[in-house]
C-alpha cells in the first residue's frame, strides 16, 4: 500500500553526503551529471543535451516532492539523485497490506565506485522504517546494469521476481530484477 510523501521538510545526513530535496540552486550540478551519456540511460532516461531538459525535470522533481537531490559535503555539490516512489509490489499479490515505497538512484559518473551510493540509500532505508514507518522497500535495477546489482546487493536487499520496465523516455522495455527489504528482517 502505497503511503504519502513529501520529501520538502526532509534533510538526511550521512558522514559524506546532505540528502535533501532538489532546489534552483541545483540546476547546474544536475546539468553536470545529467548531460553524461550513459548516466541517465542506466536509469531510463536520455541523457540530457539541453539545460532547458535539465531544467524541466529539476521543476518536475521539485512539484512531485518524491526525488531527493544527493550532496556532496567535499565538493559542496549535487551529485545525483535519490527517489522514494509507489512501489511496482502494490499490484504482487501477498503485499498489497504492506506500507511500501520504492527506491530510485541516479549517481554522477565522477563518483562512481566511491561507495557513495550505498551509504545514501541505506540512510534512506533507516529513514524509511524508522521516521516514515514503512513495513517493506523495493528497489530494481536493469538486468544490464551491474552496478546498481551491486548497491542493492550491499543494502541488503533480497531477490524477489524479473519483470519488463517500459521507459518512456527512451522508448525501450529493459529486462529487471525486483528487490525487497522487509522491516523485520
Amino acid at each position: 500500500m502505497d503511503i504519502p510523501f513529501d520529501n520538502t521538510v526532509v534533510s538526511i545526513e550521512t558522514s559524506r553526503l546532505i540528502i535533501r530535496p532538489f532546489t534552483e540552486v541545483d540546476l547546474g550540478d544536475f546539468f553536470e551529471y545529467a548531460s553524461v551519456p550513459g548516466v541517465g540511460e542506466m536509469a531510463g532516461w536520455p541523457h540530457h543535451t539541453s539545460i532547458e531538459t535539465t531544467r524541466t525535470r529539476l521543476q518536475t522533481y521539485m512539484e512531485n516532492k518524491d526525488v531527493f537531490a544527493m550532496h556532496c559535503k567535499a565538493d559542496d555539490k549535487a551529485i545525483g539523485s535519490l527517489g522514494l516512489h509507489e512501489s511496482w509490489i502494490n499490484e504482487e499479490k501477498g503485499y498489497q497490506h504492506l506500507k511500501t515505497k520504492d527506491v530510485s538512484f541516479v549517481l554522477s559518473k565522477a563518483y562512481w565506485g566511491q561507495g557513495l551510493m550505498p551509504e545514501a540509500v541505506q540512510a534512506v532505508i533507516d529513514y524509511g522504517f524508522t521516521i516514515m514507518g514503512l513495513d517493506a522497500i523495493t528497489i530494481a535495477h536493469f538486468v544490464s546494469n551491474p552496478q546498481s546489482k551491486r548497491v542493492v546487493e550491499k543494502c541488503g536487499f533480497k531477490f524477489l521476481s524479473t519483470g519488463t520496465y517500459y521507459a518512456k523516455l527512451l522508448d525501450k522495455h529493459f529486462d529487471e530484477l525486483r528487490y525487497i527489504l522487509l522491516k523485520e528482517e
